[in-house]
């Protein structure tokens, strides 16, 4: 556990601002429950299956949950069998899976930098050690391949990666996602790659590079992350899955040892997997909304950004998140504190997301355009009149 659990700074000036009654325009939305986002009213209906009244718990999931993941994954252009996937309670429950399977005790896995902060939590709960390696900025996001394979020791047991990374909103392309598998094979380690993201492209899918896709790897071991909570709008409903790649001897062996970690906790509830194959299909409409949401969105912020010079936002490929690069007047913790008890706009400091220099913001595509808008208008304004 962290050493020190109080909250910091910007969580703290929050709180104030909340029971002071303020009214705050939040910019790092991440619940489309709460955004706005249209949801047909019997969205749910199907948890109502009288099927989800009887327990008879499977391990890995029920077989006609798995086959509609499948059936998900084929939407996407990715063939993997029902066999190959693994129900969660969760994305973060399926990496503590992983880590169960993958680590002993002060193992390390490498993790992405800049990206979400979650890992380092996650890894900590269960004894391993996150080691970074970076991604780099030219124009384009890519990552250092000489500085992951130099992160690699004897104790490192598997790679973690997320495409469409949070919050640069970069994919991990074909090249990238081949060269790191053959990294992986050649030293027995695994890759851990998060695609909850993979469904919003903001740029309607145009252009010229090649995605790579975890779940079709044959090298290496690999497990490919995804979940109702980004491909449907709906994390209140608690599912996430993996899916697994590679060569099928260590496929059967990983299978193995999740089916008996899985069966310590039987997590998932049985009415959400009976429910999923229609969930998935009727979902769609709200992924459509969410991804027309982030789409609209991150035009009027580049729209805006042109017209306020000493602001640039980087190049995003998808997902529901957008990096501001911002002019250098003071820390980036200075910066979003101001901008919260002077104008009431919450957005993200680059630090959260562990960026290797100031200063960035991070700001959420997924808030209401009205929202949006004034907000990211209000901090070009407070930025263009700094001295």
């Amino acid at each position: 556990m962290p050493r020190d659990l109080s909250p910091n700074c910007l969580t703290a000036a929050l709180g104030r601002a909340r029971r002071d009654g303020r009214v705050v325009t939040d910019l790092t939305q991440s619940n489309p429950t709460r955004a706005g986002i249209p949801y047909p009213r019997d969205l749910l209906s199907p948890l109502a299956d009288a099927r989800g009244l009887q327990y008879a718990p499977q391990a890995l999931g029920l077989r006609d949950a798995r086959a509609a993941v499948a059936a998900d994954y084929e939407r996407r252009g990715v063939s993997v069998p029902a066999e190959r996937i693994v129900l969660t309670a969760s994305t973060s429950e399926a990496y503590s899976l992983l880590f169960k399977v993958l680590c002993a005790p002060g193992d390390e896995v490498l993790v992405p930098r800049p990206s979400y902060p979650l890992f380092e939590h996650l890894t900590r709960l269960d004894a391993v050690v996150a080691v970074p390696y970076d991604l780099e900025y030219h124009g384009t996001w890519s990552i250092d391949l000489a500085a992951l394979e130099q992160a690699l020791s004897p104790r490192t047991r598997a790679v973690l990666a997320v495409s469409p990374n949070n919050p640069t909103g970069s994919y991990l392309k074909t090249e990238e996602l081949a060269a790191i598998e053959r990294l992986c094979a050649a030293r027995g380690i695994a890759l851990v790659v998060d695609e909850v993201f993979a469904d919003y492209p903001l740029d309607d899918g145009h252009r010229a590079f090649a995605i790579g896709h975890a779940a079709a790897c044959r090298e290496a071991l690999t497990f490919s992350l995804g979940g109702l909570s980004k491909t449907v709008g709906l994390p209140q409903l608690k599912l996430g899955w993996i899916a697994l790649g590679g060569p099928p001897s260590l496929v059967a062996d990983a299978l193995d040892r999740l089916e008996f970690a899985c069966d310590a906790y039987l997590s998932v509830s049985t009415p959400v997997q009976v429910a999923l194959p229609e969930m998935l299909d009727r979902g769609a409409p709200v992924r459509g909304a969410i991804h027309q949401r982030v789409v609209t969105n991150f035009r009027r912020l580049n729209a805006l950004a042109r017209e306020a010079s000493s602001c640039r936002v980087l190049d995003t490929e998808a997902g529901w998140y957008a990096v501001v690069h911002v002019p250098t007047f003071g820390s980036e913790e200075s910066l979003v504190l101001e901008l919260l008890t002077t104008h009431g706009i919450l957005v993200h400091p680059g630090y959260f997301f562990d960026f290797a220099r100031e200063s960035y913001l991070v700001v959420s595509l997924l808030t209401p355009p009205a929202d949006f808008e004034t907000g990211v208008q209000t901090i070009f304004r407070h930025l263009s009149a700094r001295p």
